[in-house]
């Protein structure tokens, strides 16, 4: 998948040993400071999974963005994919990069037979939620989120 983005492509693709470093620089954008041996550990543990995917946005030679879909499965609805991260460069927002990742989640989720894809957001991300909205989410539930130190 490619669109041109000033003059040069963009390109959807799996991540690479040489992303790490990046793919770590963007989630601390998002919020999640990481290095690139916790980005390594972290998708070596994803490896092989048919129900996890990171997919990487390269503008030109350097990695832009990158969003993370799983199935979610339980026992009381029908399995669903689920959004767990998406960011794109502070640098290269509002350029169609967000949206070419989200595509391709989307074309992902449904080649594992999901009808739904669904998304969280922090309650203070209102650019993320007008970008979602745009893209046909709707808002179905407020909710809390616990958690719990083991």
């Amino acid at each position: 998948m490619k669109q041109a983005t000033q003059g040069l492509a963009v390109e959807i693709r799996a991540p690479r040993a040489g992303d790490h470093a990046r793919l770590a620089e963007l989630s601390g954008q998002l919020g999640y400071p990481s290095v690139a041996s916790d980005i390594a550990m972290r998708l070596a543990g994803l490896e092989g999974s048919r129900d996890y995917a990171v997919f990487v946005a390269q503008l030109g030679e350097e990695v832009v963005g990158w969003i993370g879909v799983f199935v979610y499965r339980c026992v009381e609805i029908d399995p669903r994919a689920e959004i767990n991260g998406l960011v794109v460069d502070e640098r290269q927002r509002s350029q169609g990069i967000g949206l070419k990742l989200l595509e391709r989640a989307e074309a992902w989720a449904r080649e594992r037979g999901c009808a739904t894809m669904g998304v969280r957001s922090n309650v203070i991300r209102e650019r993320t939620h007008a970008f979602y909205e745009r893209h046909g989410y709707k808002v179905v539930k407020t909710q809390k989120s616990f958690r719990k130190e083991l």
